[in-house]
């Protein structure tokens, strides 16, 4: 999201640089326009890279395409002394690396990232990726935003940004042109079936429901995760609680390029008992993630997922799998299994740095393959869904 929080603004959203707390995995990053990680195109997954903020650990060995975060502050120390740009240096380093989530922000742009983790940005409403050929496209415009109400639409190229060409640009390049105080404006040069369009907005403060749901008329609840930002695992088990008795649920994980880790643990908690939800490693150290006891561990469940599940969302759904608690409905995941951790560097900009793996309870890896679902659908996803769930005892 370009505009919004997707990064947010990136359109995703930072915070301080506390060594020791929050799991941050998909939410990539860009920030101060707004850039959602899964909106992006795989081949720049980089800049839509997750992190994983915890406390530095011991260096163990690194794994093939990932960096030594030590080679990058010293390329950052070295630049900086010679009057260039660190965060340019630190890039350099981190392409060169094979670190395919691997990405750097400055200061402003990480903590546009933290913000989006908030839900909330200051952007256009834009969510953009880049295509293979670099083109800038929009995917998705947020409803009454500066952008909706200036006629944008999804499918649309974007061209420049207040005069700067963005075609063969990074999408955390991108957002950095959109992003902004509120209230400022910033001109939009657009491309649509052929015929050049120019759109002056300003930018706003902006904020999304990571959370949405809704009754069917059958009975069965539908809870729509878009993002594991802050607040959205207790949003999760509140709706779980309020469903009919009896009924099932429908757990839509589609289109979630992922979120806080530690939101997604909670959100998995609503329909398990304790036990295993996901283990990871951090340059060699083991760990793991538990649910909290007390879910739901008997309402018929189905979890929609698709091309556009990432990370964060992989997680619950892949355990949701696992532990045979709920049935996946829906398309092959992106396959976002990996671990990315902050590295704070000698010019104040932050470096997103891959320093392992996370597997399933079943010890499933998914990066790179992501979760195939038990009953593939296409088309009407949530009617096979309720299917599925007729079949399990409830529904229609």
């Amino acid at each position: 999201m370009l505009g919004l929080p997707s990064i947010p603004a990136v359109c995703l959203r930072p915070r301080d640089l506390r060594r020791g707390a929050v799991l941050t995995m998909a939410f990539l990053a860009a920030v101060g326009a707004g850039v959602y990680t899964g909106c992006w195109d795989r081949e720049e997954g980089a800049t839509a890279a997750a992190a994983l903020a915890g406390a530095p650990t011991a260096e163990g060995p690194r794994e093939a395409g990932t960096v030594d975060r030590d080679a990058v502050a010293r390329a950052v120390a070295e630049a900086v002394a010679e009057g260039k740009s660190g965060k340019k240096a630190a890039q350099e380093v981190v392409s060169r690396s094979g670190d395919r989530w691997g990405t750097v922000y400055d200061q402003g742009e990480y903590a546009a990232f933290a913000e989006g983790l908030d839900g909330h940005w200051t952007g256009v409403g834009v969510w953009a990726g880049r295509a293979s050929d670099g083109v800038i496209k929009v995917d998705k415009i947020q409803p009454g935003s500066p952008a909706a109400r200036a006629g944008l639409r999804a499918g649309d190229r974007l061209l420049s940004v207040d005069g700067h060409a963005v075609t063969g640009l990074a999408v955390t390049d991108v957002v950095a042109l959109l992003r902004g105080d509120a209230g400022t404006p910033v001109v939009l040069n657009l491309s649509r079936d052929g015929a050049d369009l120019t759109e002056t907005v300003r930018r706003e403060q902006l904020r999304t429901e990571p959370v949405t749901v809704r009754q069917r008329p059958d009975g069965v609840t539908v809870i729509k995760v878009v993002s594991f930002t802050r607040g959205s695992g207790d949003r999760v088990k509140a709706a779980v609680k309020a469903a009919p008795a009896g009924e099932g649920v429908v757990l839509d994980l589609r289109g979630n390029p992922g979120g806080l880790v530690t939101e997604a643990v909670t959100a998995a908690s609503a329909f398990l008992d304790g036990g295993l939800v996901a283990t990871y490693d951090v340059r060699g150290d083991q760990r793991v993630l538990y649910a909290a006891k007390g879910g739901d561990t008997t309402r018929p469940l189905v979890a929609l997922v698709d091309g556009g599940t990432m990370s964060a969302a992989e997680l619950v759904a892949g355990a949701l799998q696992d532990r045979g608690r709920a049935v996946a409905v829906g398309s092959r995941t992106f396959g976002k299994g990996s671990v990315q951790m902050p590295t704070e560097l000698p010019d104040g900009s932050v470096a997103e740095l891959t320093v392992g793996t996370y597997r399933t309870p079943a010890g499933r890896s998914l990066d790179g393959g992501g979760i195939t679902p038990d009953v593939p659908a296409g088309e009407r996803v949530e009617e096979r869904a309720v299917t599925v769930l007729g079949g399990l005892g409830v529904g229609p």
